[in-house]
């Protein structure tokens, strides 16, 4: 089984490189971020001629999250749902669903703008609330996989530059125990648990020559629970999409389940 998620910066632009990533690659389930678009235009109709079915939550302009899933190898999804329990949002950062006895979570964490400011508080106060829920989430749900843009760079070898980021947002004291927390919760760093090429990220800044400079950061991740991580056999991240035109600043991140 193979899992992935993509921030993909707007559904409607990128809607031909995810066509072509789900393609190619044929994940069994894809967490969506940043669709940035209404529930309304939300494209089904295209992804299940291409034999993917969906749940979506979307939101004008910013946020959206989506599952998408391959219906030729997993069930309809049950449990549905949006956003956090503990944390009433009008943002659409969260979905949710139950494939069969794996609970498969779609996030994308605030960004923070800048530490110290109202954006990074409100940061802060969310993923206390993640812990709260993955934590009650975990104890119904032994398998679970939550994937997304987590919008923290774990440790400094998530970092092109630790020094220019040195507790900078995204990289910040508290951001990284907020993540560390997770783990602590039970969960594996999929991407951490096979060697890796140095400097590799899933995210680069359109400005200044970015990802051509590779001056980038990983904050996309997929975290599993404890009885997933032993079926773990890969996890990579795809910069190949990052190459084309007009592309998502992020890179698809995916990983293989026995």
């Amino acid at each position: 089984m193979k899992l992935a998620s993509w921030n993909v910066n707007s559904l409607k632009v990128r809607l031909e490189h995810v066509s072509e990533w789900l393609t190619l690659h044929e994940p069994d389930l894809l967490g969506l971020q940043e669709l940035k678009l209404t529930d309304d235009s939300f494209p089904l109709a295209h992804f299940e001629s291409m034999g993917y079915g969906a749940v979506f939550a979307g939101q004008k302009t910013y946020n959206g999250v989506a599952i998408l899933y391959k219906q030729a190898s997993m069930p309809k999804p049950q449990d549905v749902e949006i956003n956090l329990p503990s944390f009433p949002d009008e943002q659409r950062r969260v979905i949710a669903a139950t494939f069969d006895d794996l609970r498969f979570v779609s996030a994308y964490v605030v960004n923070g703008s800048e530490v110290g400011s109202e954006k990074f508080a409100y940061k802060l106060k969310w993923l206390d609330a993640l812990i709260k829920d993955l934590a009650d989430w975990t104890k119904k749900y032994p398998d679970l996989a939550l994937v997304g843009d987590f919008n923290i760079a774990p440790a400094d070898a998530d970092v092109y530059d630790p020094a220019a980021w040195d507790e900078a947002v995204l990289c910040s004291p508290e951001e990284r125990s907020r993540f560390k927390s997770l783990i602590e919760l039970g969960y594996t760093d999929a991407f951490r648990q096979f060697e890796q090429a140095p400097s590799t990220f899933s995210w680069w800044d359109y400005r200044q020559l970015g990802f051509q400079k590779n001056r980038g950061l990983r904050i996309d991740h997929i975290l599993l629970s404890q009885s997933l991580t032993p079926r773990l056999t890969q996890c990579e991240i795809d910069r190949i999409p990052r190459k084309k035109k007009q592309p998502s600043d992020h890179a698809p991140i995916w990983a293989q389940l026995k």
